[in-house]
């Protein structure tokens, strides 16, 4: 099935968005890498999942054809209540959510928190929610400098395989995407520090994971290079119910390297629960 480009004005912020499908509404929320759009991140798996529901993939702030805009204070709870009303303007009241990578985190970090701002009803994660290592492949992810080699190494970090990587035309895209008006400068900026301030913490798994109650599925991919293997069922193990699975000769996007496991995990998933 083929997906169609939308676009929505959110509280005065352009949203630019994917959609396929009816019945049922599923939400997919893209990675953060520079470059990163709701359709390079989910482009060969929306279709499927459209056979049987109805999907929407929104570009989060900052990224794709969404507002690139930044919120200095709080970035990630701006991008959370930014698709919690995106989901208000397109009238979803509740839906399945499945995060990669960044998207993965969000979700995590919206329904852990106190007052859940969206409206999940059941969640997957894809390689998103374990701490991220330090490594020359998350410097790649941290330090883009907008070239194409640079790209290159990025699509590097992301993937198993290293045709990705080789492929000229697919690095050439990631790099046009990262590189349009506005989208280096959004990403870039959420990472400037003023002098003297201490630097972040890393990425860290300690979250309040009890307040999750819906049914959760974590993926995992078996050649993952930016997150230590195991931590999905660490996760999941944290979560009531949750469970996990690791896909093999798959890194970071399982669901762009390994579509057709990815999407027939999902769907189990999605249906099983649904007849819960």
């Amino acid at each position: 099935m083929e997906f169609e480009r939308k676009s929505v004005v959110v509280d005065g912020l352009v949203t630019g968005y994917l959609e396929a499908g009816s019945g049922d509404p599923v939400v997919l929320l893209h990675g953060g890498e520079f470059g990163a759009t709701a359709e390079l991140g989910w482009e060969r798996t929306i279709g499927a999942l459209g056979e049987r529901y109805r999907v929407l993939a929104p570009d989060m702030l900052g990224y794709g054809r969404s507002a690139k805009v930044v919120d200095f204070v709080d970035g990630r709870g701006m991008r959370i209540r930014h698709i919690a009303r995106f989901c208000d303007v397109v009238g979803v009241e509740s839906a399945a959510f499945v995060g990669n990578s960044m998207g993965a985190i969000n979700l995590l970090t919206d329904l852990t928190s106190e007052s859940p701002a969206l409206p999940v009803n059941r969640l997957a994660l894809v390689c998103g929610g374990g701490a991220i290592q330090r490594n020359e492949h998350a410097d790649a992810l941290y330090d883009y400098d907008g070239s194409v080699e640079g790209m290159r190494r990025i699509v590097t970090a992301l993937f198993h395989d290293p045709a990705y990587p080789a492929d000229d035309d697919y690095v050439r895209r990631r790099h046009e995407s990262s590189i349009a008006p506005g989208a280096w400068e959004a990403i870039a900026s959420a990472r400037f520090r003023r002098p003297g301030v201490t630097p972040p913490a890393t990425p860290s798994t300690d979250r309040v994971y009890e307040r999750i109650s819906v049914p959760t599925l974590v993926i995992e991919g078996g050649g993952d290079k930016l997150l230590p293997a195991g931590w999905a069922a660490d996760i999941a193990g944290r979560i009531s119910g949750a469970r996990s699975t690791v896909i093999d000769g798959a890194g970071h996007c399982p669901q762009l390297e390994r579509p057709d496991a990815a999407t027939e995990l999902l769907l189990e998933f999605l249906e099983g629960t649904a007849r819960e």
